[in-house]
């Protein structure tokens, strides 16, 4: 039988870019340590290209000042 926390009813997965554990909420994404990042649709589609999967908070910030460097910003 699969281990299910008690405490929590949301998926723990592990960031696709650094492997942190994340707790994913996306069916209460307002929640999601996720959504402190804000994103453009440039740099949304910037880290979709990268990336399929959900990404700790650290690592779309990281994203972000990537994209905004490349872009000059």
């Amino acid at each position: 039988m699969p281990y299910t926390s008690t405490h929590s009813k949301h998926e723990i997965i592990p960031c696709e870019r650094c492997g942190t554990a994340i707790e994913c909420k996306a069916n209460s994404y307002t929640k999601c340590q996720c959504s402190v990042v804000q994103l453009s649709i440039n740099e949304v589609q910037y880290i979709s290209e990268l990336y399929d999967g959900c990404l700790c908070a650290k690592c779309l910030f990281e994203l972000q000042q990537e994209y905004r460097e490349e872009i000059g910003v």
